[in-house]
């Protein structure tokens, strides 16, 4: 994401506190595997999520949010397309167009997401009984199938501020309930699992942003080469909006 803000801001210098927090799900894609994916199927467009690497924006058509994957995909008027890396959004994306979506890689997800399991949801559901299920299209289809709600970060956000459920169960990553009670205090607002904490966004520490604030560093630098094709991916997506 630090590499997004880089490239579609190129007279802006970004900064990122700490390097070594990267998305495990972005490091399952690579670039090898997007080519090999359009010559097995030649003509298909490619659809890569933004939690992806510039190098994987640079070979692909264009790149999506977790808000708008449904627009970006309906977008290309085409019957098939490539998504990638996430297989529990692609089959949320094709369950919701009717479009065959082909996830690359086969196996590619977000750890915290995949991590829900129906038994988490459902054990929440019997200790809260009519309580909203909202989960995030990151989670599995089986999961997903237990949701009142399913949306982007920003969309369970806008819900939680909405929805006439006193209490919700919130299927995403942890932190995201610090925010959720701040904006709905009237509601109860339940992880549907302890566990769903990213590790590598808990290496974002107050005292990392600070330095970076005060210092400036360290500044994130994207090849001019692939920054080139990954904003081409980039501005296609904000054309669709």
């Amino acid at each position: 994401m630090a590499e997004t803000a880089a490239i579609l801001n190129p007279d802006k210098t970004v900064v990122h506190p700490e390097p070594l927090s990267q998305c495990a799900m972005a490091s399952r894609l690579t670039v090898p595997e997007i080519e090999s994916a359009r010559a097995r199927y030649p003509g298909v467009p490619v659809v890569t999520y933004v939690n992806s690497s510039a190098a994987a924006k640079a070979v692909s058509d264009i790149c999506c949010t977790s808000a708008n994957a449904v627009r970006v995909v309906e977008s290309l008027e085409a019957p098939r397309v490539i998504f990638s890396p996430d297989r529990n959004l692609a089959a949320y994306v094709a369950a919701r167009t009717g479009i065959e979506v082909i996830p690359v890689p086969a196996l590619g997800c977000c750890p915290t997401h995949q991590s829900l399991s129906v038994c988490d949801v459902e054990e929440q559901i019997r200790a809260h009984p009519g309580a909203e299920v909202m989960v995030h299209p990151e989670t599995t289809p089986a999961v997903q199938a237990l949701a009142d709600f399913i949306g982007s970060t920003s969309a369970m956000i806008r819900r939680v501020q909405e929805t006439g459920a006193a209490t919700v169960i919130v299927g995403t990553e942890v932190s995201i309930l610090y925010r959720m009670r701040k904006l709905a205090p009237d509601k109860v607002l339940v992880p549907a699992s302890h566990l769903m904490s990213c590790a590598d966004m808990r290496m974002i520490t107050l005292d990392l942003v600070e330095e970076a604030v005060r210092t400036r560093t360290p500044v994130v630098h994207v090849d001019p080469g692939v920054a080139a094709g990954a904003r081409r991916a980039l501005e296609r997506m904000l054309e669709v909006g």
